[in-house]
C-alpha cells in the first residue's frame, strides 16, 4: 500500500490546518487486513501462550504484520524500501494491536526506532541502510531508553557508552539497540561482545521488558550529541503520540466486548445491560472513547503533517486517552462481574481471562493493584474491629440473621423473601 505524500511542515507564523480526525479508505483497508491477520493468529488462546511461552512475540505473526501486510515500513520513504505512508497510517495498525493486546515491538521498533533514524536518515549515513532493513521486517531495533521516558527528558537520557539502563521494551529480542550517549546515537548490535540483556517480569506480560547492561561495547556512530539528541526526542514524540492510538484500541475492545456481554447475560429475566445504572456507566465509558479517538486522531495527524502544534497534541493525547484506558479496562472487568477476574480463554476466548486481565496495555492493572491494596486495608481494618460491635445473631424460624427476627411477606408462600423486622411464622 502506498499512501501519498506527505504535506511539507507548517512554518511558524502560519496558521496550521484544521486537523483530519476521519479515516479514509486506505486506512480501513488497512484496518480490515490487520484485524484478519490478529484475529487469525493472535487470539486470546495465542495471546495467553505468547505470554507463557519464552519467545517475547511470535516470530510467524510478525513476519506476516511486517513484511506481508508491510506494517514495518509505513513511516519509511519508499525510496528506502518502505511504503511511504504517515503516522495516521501507523496509527490505524497500533489502534488494532491494543484490541487484541498482541505482542508486536511494532510500537519500538517501526515507530520509535524507525523515527528516530528518520532524523538522521542522510544519504551518506549508516542510518539509510539500517532503515531498509527495518521496513522490510527483517531486523528489529529498538531505542535503549527506559520506556517510560517522555519526548522532554531526551537529553536526560544520554549517557555513556558503558552502563546499564532499566525498563526497554523489547529489548530481549531486538537485533539492533540504538544506544544514545553522550558522544552520540551508536548502533550496537545486540549480540556483540559487552551487551548484556536481561528479561524482567513486566506487569504486562505483552509487551516485555529488559535491564541491558553495556560493558566494554562497541557499535556504529550514527550522529553526534547534538543530532542525536534531536532524533531521540523526535522518536519518543512519535511514539508517545501513537501509543495514545493503542490505548484507545484498548478502550474500544473493552467497550465493545462489555456492551455485548451484558446484552447476552441475564439477571432476574432480564439482560444486564438493560439497568440503568450500566446504562450509565456504559455510556459514559462511551463517551469517554469517542474523545479519546478524537485526541489520538489529533496526535497522529499533527505527527502526520508535522504541526507545530505536535508536542501539544500528543501531550493533551497521551493524558487523556491513557486514564480512558484505565477507566474502560477497569470497568470491562467489574460489568462482566465474577468471569472478569476468571480464567476461561478455552471456553469462551472472547471472556476477559486473567492473562487477558494483565495485558490491558500498561494501564489497568496499576488500578487493579491499587484497588486490591484498598480491599485488604479495608479487610484488615474490619478484622481488628471488636466483635462488641457486630449485631448479635438472632435465631427465628430456624433461620440466623443479625439483628431482628425475620418475617415472611403476606401471600406470597413459601419461597417468599424474608426481610428484618419479620417474623416466618409471624
Amino acid at each position: 500500500m502506498t499512501a501519498a505524500a506527505q504535506p511539507p511542515a507548517a512554518t511558524p507564523g502560519q496558521p496550521t490546518a484544521t486537523p483530519d480526525l476521519l479515516y479514509t479508505q486506505d486506512e480501513e483497508d488497512l484496518r480490515s487486513a490487520v484485524r484478519a491477520l490478529l484475529a487469525d493468529r493472535a487470539d486470546a488462546p495465542a495471546v495467553i501462550a505468547a505470554t507463557e511461552s519464552d519467545t517475547p512475540y511470535d516470530p510467524r505473526l510478525w513476519e506476516a504484520l511486517a513484511t506481508g501486510i508491510g506494517a514495518a515500513g509505513l513511516l519509511v520513504p519508499e525510496k528506502l524500501g518502505g511504503q511511504g505512508a504517515s503516522h495516521r497510517e501507523a496509527a490505524v495498525v497500533l489502534e488494532e494491536l491494543g484490541r487484541s493486546v498482541a505482542p508486536a515491538p511494532y510500537l519500538t521498533s517501526s515507530v520509535v526506532a524507525t523515527e528516530t533514524l528518520l532524523a538522521l536518515a542522510r544519504d551518506d549515513g549508516p542510518a539509510p541502510a539500517l532503515l531498509s532493513e527495518l521496513a522490510s521486517g527483517a531486523r528489529t531495533a529498538v531505542l535503549a531508553v527506559p520506556f517510560a521516558t517522555p519526548p522532554a527528558g531526551a537529553r536526560a537520557a544520554l549517557a555513556p557508552l558503558d552502563g546499564t539502563v532499566r525498563g526497554v521494551a523489547d529489548a530481549a529480542a531486538a537485533d539492533v539497540l540504538l544506544v544514545p550517549t553522550s558522544e552520540g546515537l551508536y548502533a550496537v548490535e545486540a549480540t556483540a561482545p559487552g551487551v548484556v540483556v536481561e528479561p524482567l517480569v513486566p506487569l504486562d506480560l505483552t509487551r516485555p521488558l529488559a535491564t541491558l547492561t553495556l560493558a566494554g561495547a562497541t557499535g556504529t556512530l550514527l550522529a553526534d550529541a547534538e543530532a542525536s539528541t534531536t532524533a531521540v526526542r523526535r522518536g519518543l514524540l512519535a511514539g508517545a503520540g501513537l501509543l495514545a492510538s493503542e490505548q484507545l484500541g484498548i478502550a474500544e475492545w473493552c467497550l465493545t466486548e462489555t456492551v455485548r456481554y451484558t446484552r447476552e447475560r441475564h439477571q432476574f429475566n432480564r439482560p444486564l445491560g438493560s439497568f440503568q445504572a450500566l446504562k450509565h456507566r456504559m455510556a459514559q465509558l462511551w463517551l469517554e472513547t469517542v474523545s479519546a479517538r478524537a485526541a489520538a486522531r489529533n496526535a497522529a495527524d499533527a505527527l502526520a503533517t508535522g504541526s507545530p502544534d505536535a508536542p501539544l497534541a500528543v501531550a493533551v493525547a497521551q493524558a487523556y486517552c491513557s486514564g480512558v484506558a484505565v477507566h474502560a479496562a477497569e470497568e470491562c472487568v467489574q460489568l462482566h462481574g465474577g468471569i472478569g477476574c476468571s480464567r476461561r480463554a478455552g471456553s469462551r476466548p472472547s471472556y476477559w481471562t486473567y492473562s487477558g486481565l494483565g495485558p490491558v496495555r500498561r494501564e489497568c492493572v496499576h488500578g487493579v493493584v491499587r484497588q486490591t491494596g484498598m480491599v485488604r486495608q479495608a479487610l484488615a481494618r474490619a478484622r481488628r474491629e471488636p466483635s462488641r460491635t457486630r449485631r448479635p445473631l438472632v435465631r427465628s424460624g430456624g433461620v440466623r440473621v443479625r439483628g431482628a427476627p425475620l418475617r415472611a411477606r403476606p401471600a406470597f408462600g413459601r419461597g417468599a423473601r424474608l426481610r428484618p423486622g419479620h417474623d416466618r411464622q409471624g
